[in-house]
């Protein structure tokens, strides 16, 4: 899912470091090279301008496949989905482009460092080698804290935005009961709920971040003093001194970048957690609808309760029942917008888990009973037979799905729409929510819920 290309420019930095520190090191002791210098300094800078750039454009196309995997992900919540494709796939911008690249190079410059003090000294290899494990322990002793409270950091985020969503979506009838104050005030109380969780997650990393700088300089703190001691005593030439003095800090540069990176990237993480497994993506091709049975197998999900139904090829059948019931619920199982939560709906045979989605979408025609159709100058009723249309213009359909087709229309339109629904779904598998008893006429069975 997460575009790892970029990484590639990350190549010549272990060497751009080593060549650096060495060439300062060879000015600043006398010798020459500042010309060579120069060069190397802007190579590396070069070098690190193209890896962000080509990073924030692999955050780009990962943002993409993230919505479409959200988007197209079954059993999420429409509020959940809204925070993932918004606020969520934008977190994952800081994973991309700050902390994949850190934990590349906190892995690869520490390890060249280390091989090129060997040959200079010994010593001081020794004692980076000793304590460059600090800093990974000490960060997955406070990381472990950090993933928690980040955690329940987007929970309160996702619970926010459902319940606000589902308020916006509902403000008319909350404002007609009398019930928005009281909606207002536990909008009020999840985001306060989100503010403390959001508070507690950036304590955490300001503290862990602090402990990472302290155990970061004392570990050079370690490797600088006695080389300068021993400077002092003659022990180490001028050249060695100055080439260990530079390489230490870039040796655990990338280690304390990569700290910082880890609590920058925590959300995102989180949002990556959260992409649907590929199966869900991608599956099986679905069955010839037109010879395949579906079977709801002692399904339960939502009001729906050990509902089990057979459904022949080709059948029409009418579903009825309270509202409540679970009608609507039915055609979100045939749709694989809702998993259930017990049982299995099987087509041919085969799980519909199973099946690919997006050929299973392509295999039928939906209309909801509340079709929304830009413009949203439309009436209801308009946008009603505009959904039908589009919904009666798909000739390759095996199984047609309405919900309340006829609602919002008059009486002399539900007639056409009639004729129209009885000439393009015989033969075909149809499934229908209905309540108005002109529909009951138009199918060969009819199954309460």
């Amino acid at each position: 899912m997460v575009d790892r290309r970029p990484l590639l420019a990350l190549i010549p930095i272990p060497f751009l470091v080593l060549a650096q520190a060495e060439l300062l090191a060879s000015v600043l002791s006398g010798g020459t090279g500042l010309l060579l210098l120069c060069l190397v300094i802007g190579a590396r800078v070069l070098v690190w301008w193209l890896h962000r750039e080509w990073s924030h454009r692999a955050a780009e196309r990962t943002r993409t496949r993230l919505r479409e995997a959200f988007l197209r992900s079954p059993g999420t919540k429409a509020g959940e989905v809204a925070t993932l494709v918004t606020r969520g796939v934008h977190d994952v911008t800081p994973y991309v482009v700050g902390y994949l690249p850190m934990q590349v190079l906190a892995v690869v410059v520490p390890l060249a460092v280390v091989i090129r003090l060997a040959f200079a000294d010994l010593t001081a290899a020794v004692t980076i080698l000793v304590t460059l494990p600090l800093i990974p322990v000490f960060g997955a002793l406070v990381g472990a804290h950090t993933r928690e409270r980040t955690a329940r950091q987007w929970d309160a985020l996702a619970t926010l935005g459902g319940h606000f969503l589902d308020v916006v979506k509902g403000i008319g009838t909350l404002r007609a009961f009398g019930r928005a104050e009281a909606q207002s005030a536990m909008v009020r109380k999840l985001a306060a709920q989100h503010m403390t969780e959001t508070m507690s997650a950036l304590r955490v990393a300001f503290l862990s971040a602090f402990v990472l700088e302290l155990v970061a300089t004392m570990s050079v703190a370690l490797v600088a003093v006695p080389v300068g001691l021993r400077l002092l005593d003659g022990g180490v030439p001028l050249h060695t001194a100055l080439l260990v003095l530079f390489l230490a800090p870039e040796a655990f540069l990338p280690l304390r970048a990569a700290g910082a990176q880890y609590h920058a990237s925590a959300q995102g993480r989180e949002v990556l957690a959260k992409v649907p497994a590929r199966k869900d993506i991608t599956g099986l091709a679905p069955p010839d609808l037109a010879h395949a049975e579906i079977v709801f197998d002692n399904v339960s999900v939502r009001s729906l309760k050990d509902f089990s139904l057979r459904i022949r090829p080709g059948e029409r059948i009418a579903l009825v029942g309270p509202s409540g019931a679970g009608k609507s619920t039915v055609l979100g199982l045939l749709l694989g917008f809702v998993r259930p939560d017990d049982g299995r709906v099987l087509v041919g045979g085969v799980d519909l888990r199973e099946i690919d989605r997006k050929l299973w979408l392509e295999a039928l025609s939906w209309v909801p009973q509340r079709p929304m159709l830009v413009p949203a100058a439309l009436s209801s009723g308009e946008q009603q037979r505009v959904a039908l249309a589009n919904a009666l213009n798909r000739q390759e359909a095996g199984l047609f799905l309405l919900d309340e087709p006829t609602a919002h229309l008059d009486a002399e339109t539900e007639t056409l729409v009639l004729q129209a629904t009885r000439d393009f779904t015989r033969g075909r598998t149809a499934v229908i929510v209905a309540h108005r008893p002109a529909l009951l006429g138009e199918v060969d069975r009819v199954v309460r819920v």
